[in-house]
């Protein structure tokens, strides 16, 4: 769908955020004429990124938890990014002792408001997707309904699957719907990604076409 949607020349400039080592971003690039300096992998795993600098020859940008990017306005060409903006929260040493679900989820939406103002100040376009929180299936978990629980449920849960499940997590995301992916990215086209007939993830696309 990102490479449907949007044309790519040499000179495209692309920020991944929330990155890791950049391997995704470099699938979806895969036979395009983007050149490997002109895409910025940004995280906050330092780590990730050297990975990803040293392996694919991309550009690296150290993030803090604030949500800032360090760039001007209209930097980037494109901005992707990938099941991110549900983790914009709270910080990750306190992620298992908020259980308050309301505070969380104030928390929570003041950063994601910030993040995705963020996104769209510093790409002329952007692809932002992330997880369906009415999906039947926690992408996160795996397990049924989760997102949906009460917050002191849900840590509880995590807590407990974490111990014998073949999928583990963090509580540290806040989903989100359609509505309020359309209320982060107003400028965007807000897209259903399906399966099986329901929506699994949310899609803000703003392009230039």
């Amino acid at each position: 769908m990102f490479r449907r949607r949007f044309a790519f020349d040499a000179s495209t400039k692309i920020l991944d955020v929330g990155s890791e080592t950049g391997a995704n971003i470099d699938f979806v690039l895969k036979g395009t004429a983007v050149k490997p300096e002109n895409v910025f992998i940004a995280d906050i795993d330092e780590a990730a990124i050297e990975t990803g600098s040293r392996q694919f020859g991309f550009q690296k940008v150290l993030l803090d938890e604030s949500g800032k990017l360090p760039f001007p306005d209209g930097f980037f060409d494109v901005v992707y990014c990938s099941s991110v903006i549900e983790h914009v929260t709270v910080g990750k040493d306190e992620m298992w002792e908020l259980t308050d679900g309301k505070i969380f989820r104030e928390r929570a939406w003041t950063r994601q408001k910030i993040f995705a103002a963020e996104l769209r100040r510093v790409g002329k376009a952007y692809f932002v997707q992330t997880p369906n929180r009415n999906f039947v299936i926690e992408s996160h978990s795996w397990l049924p309904l989760v997102g949906s629980f009460p917050r002191p449920w849900f840590v509880r849960t995590i807590k407990i699957s974490n111990r014998f499940w073949i999928k583990q997590t963090i509580p540290d995301y806040n989903l989100l719907d359609k509505n309020e992916m359309k209320e982060l990215f107003p400028d965007a086209e807000i897209v259903a990604e399906t399966k099986f007939g329901l929506t699994k993830s949310i899609i803000a696309i703003k392009n230039l076409r």
